[in-house]
């Protein structure tokens, strides 16, 4: 029964990253923490899970020339090398397991509120930014790195904001694109960085197999179905509900 309840969570998950670029850690590392997983499996397990998933929305938004692979790379300039110096501080600064979840923890349920508010005002911050990106062009593509290496430390803690903070940045420093546009770069670019800190992450003992090939079963599927009908299906019902539960999951797993 629980192989189906995981199987189910995988698909829910799939279908919400195929949709929006948006759900892989900020609703499945809560929700494996609901099941009851440790904290360093549930990231752990989490990260390779969504490397995995979100190859398949990879090659439907590939197909669909949805992804601004300059940006990708810009980005990655950046969270490449920070996930794997994080990883790096993880094995050889702590002595086991127990001395770096309160670090966990804590970065987990910062980067859930900062997920949440980067969801719900989303469109506040695309028209804020719009003028500030059009007059500083060449400054904002140096900074992108920056940005990535950032990004590449809080997902490799917490397996958290590869989908939702990346959108926020894409949408905030580059305004012009399309939404197709942005969902499908950030997608692209969460694929290497997830990859390298689920790695990262297998090296410290932190994934369950068993977990993993049932989320995957369900979620392969459902990330090709919801990348194909992502055009179809409006942000504006799913945004707030989901903002409101990370942000109320952030600060409990920050705070209690």
């Amino acid at each position: 029964m629980d192989l189906l309840f995981y199987i189910a969570a995988g698909a829910t998950v799939g279908l919400a990253i195929g949709i929006t670029g948006v759900g892989g850690g900020s609703i499945m590392t809560p929700l494996l923490l609901a099941f009851g997983f440790p904290l360093n499996i549930a990231v752990g397990t989490d990260l390779l899970y969504a490397a995995i998933t979100k190859s398949g929305g990879v090659i439907v938004h590939a197909k669909q020339k949805n992804i601004q692979w300059n940006l990708v790379y810009l980005m990655a300039l950046g969270s490449i090398p920070a996930s794997l110096l994080t990883i790096y501080a993880l094995k050889y600064w702590f002595e086991s397991t127990a001395d770096y979840t309160a670090i966990i923890s804590s970065v987990l349920g910062f980067t859930l509120i900062l997920t949440s508010a980067a969801i719900i005002f989303k469109s506040q911050l695309s028209t804020m930014a719009t003028k500030f990106s059009t007059n500083h062009a060449k400054p904002i593509l140096c900074l992108t790195p920056v940005l990535g290496f950032i990004l590449g430390v809080l997902v490799t803690l917490s397996s958290v904001g590869a989908g939702a903070i990346a959108t926020a940045m894409l949408l905030i420093f580059y305004p012009h694109l399309k939404s197709l546009n942005i969902v499908g770069t950030d997608i692209a670019h969460a694929v290497p960085l997830t990859l390298i800190a689920g790695l990262g992450h297998l090296t410290l003992g932190n994934v369950d197999f068993m977990l993993l090939a049932a989320l995957i079963a369900g979620s392969l599927p459902a990330v090709y179905v919801g990348a194909k009908f992502a055009r179809f299906i409006p942000e504006r019902i799913m945004r707030p509900i989901l903002a409101t539960t990370l942000f109320g999951t952030g600060i409990k797993v920050a705070f209690f």
